[in-house]
């Protein structure tokens, strides 16, 4: 009896995964040209953006605010961000999501590469990665290390 049932979870996760990856190339064909092009050139225009659910004042998801919170906690500067909410424009909603063929929002771009949503970006935060990827893009300043003990600091 559990080998039957767990066969049929296989077989319903399979046709799930199925449907879900048809449904996917169906998605990706319905992003015009044109919609791509406006979101390539959102990504491209400034260095950090941010697709979120409202906006860095009135966050309207958790997920949004956890990541508007990250970036304000390392000091990214406003004018090197640019974000946009994704429940203004439906259009923007599904398309970003085909754009960067990443399911859930807030998406994250660093000088046009996607970075990731809020999970992945809360890992980088977590182990030092963001701040780092933050300091080689120039979006903050990097902080000098401290001298060790023993060493003199360079004229």
């Amino acid at each position: 009896m559990l080998r039957t049932a767990l066969r049929s979870s296989v077989v319903s996760l399979s046709r799930a995964s199925f449907q879900s990856s048809s449904s996917s190339r169906v998605l990706r064909r319905l992003l015009s040209q044109e919609a791509r092009s406006k979101i390539q050139s959102a990504v491209s225009e400034t260095p950090v953006v941010l697709f979120m659910k409202g906006t860095p004042d009135a966050p309207q998801c958790g997920f949004s605010r956890a990541v508007v919170q990250v970036l304000d906690l390392h000091g990214v500067p406003v004018e090197k961000l640019k974000t946009y909410d994704v429940l203004a424009d439906s259009e923007l909603r599904t398309g970003i999501k085909e754009f960067s063929e990443w399911p859930t929002i807030p998406q994250l771009y660093v000088n046009g590469e996607f970075v990731g949503g809020c999970d992945i970006l809360l890992g980088m935060h977590q182990s030092g990665e963001l701040e780092s990827l933050l300091e080689q893009n120039d979006i903050i300043p990097k902080i000098p290390e401290a001298p060790s003990e023993g060493s003199s600091p360079s004229p």
